[in-house]
């Protein structure tokens, strides 16, 4: 394949910069409740620069008094991005946004299914599962277990070591959802300990199995 490569200056490119490229540009104020998270991307922790404590100050607080949120245009790494420009734990936060013609629709998502009855006696055991495994977020429960052996993997092969690999966990065979909680259920019962779900992983992606 032929490539082709052009020579760009910097004067060339301050000509194409948009107002964004020297100051956020603010367009908007909208209810943050409105905003669906799937247009959420990177997230950026923002501090004040110097001199300029009090305008940020401004900015953090009037939008948490009116529960609302900034969306903003910025250009950072030779692109412009539309922002959402939020409070959180007393500093500002900017998401990057996913564009609408980004996220891809895919087709029968959210559909009902017809002729799909569900007993009242199917949803209360699942509530009574969300209800056993209830809590108050904590981010730092959960990590990816993938970069733990894959780090310990790297650094056994720089040493020269022989690398002990963990035992695999054993797949989950499909199973159907129903019988999942109610087990769940009978083992909080008995124990009186959070339970796990048999195969959960299985469980989910087979849910479709409780509509047959």
């Amino acid at each position: 394949m032929r490539r082709e490569y052009v020579l760009v200056d910097n004067e060339e490119l301050k000509k194409i910069t948009p107002k964004s490229g020297k100051a956020m540009e603010i367009l908007a104020f909208v209810k943050q409740q409105q905003i669906d998270p799937i247009y959420l991307d990177t997230s950026y922790f923002t501090l004040p620069d110097k001199d300029a404590d009090k305008a940020y100050q401004v900015l953090l607080k009037a939008p948490e008094d009116t529960g609302r949120v900034g969306i903003a245009q910025v250009t950072m790494h030779q692109r412009e991005y539309t922002v959402f420009i939020r409070q959180r734990n007393h500093g500002i936060t900017v998401h990057t946004m996913y564009f609408q013609n980004e996220i891809r629709e895919v087709q029968g998502y959210g559909e009902k299914r017809k002729n799909l009855q569900i007993k009242p006696q199917e949803i209360k055991l699942a509530e009574q599962l969300i209800e056993t495994l209830s809590e108050d977020f904590n981010a730092a429960k959960y990590r990816d277990t993938f970069q733990e052996p894959l780090h310990a993997l790297l650094e056994s092969k720089r040493k020269g070591e022989t690398f002990t690999e963990r035992p695999a966990p054993r797949r989950a065979q499909a199973i159907d959802m129903m019988d999942a909680l109610k087990k769940s259920l009978r083992e909080t019962a008995r124990s009186g300990k959070r339970p796990r779900v048999a195969g959960e992983h299985a469980a989910a992606r087979n849910a479709k199995r409780l509509a047959s």
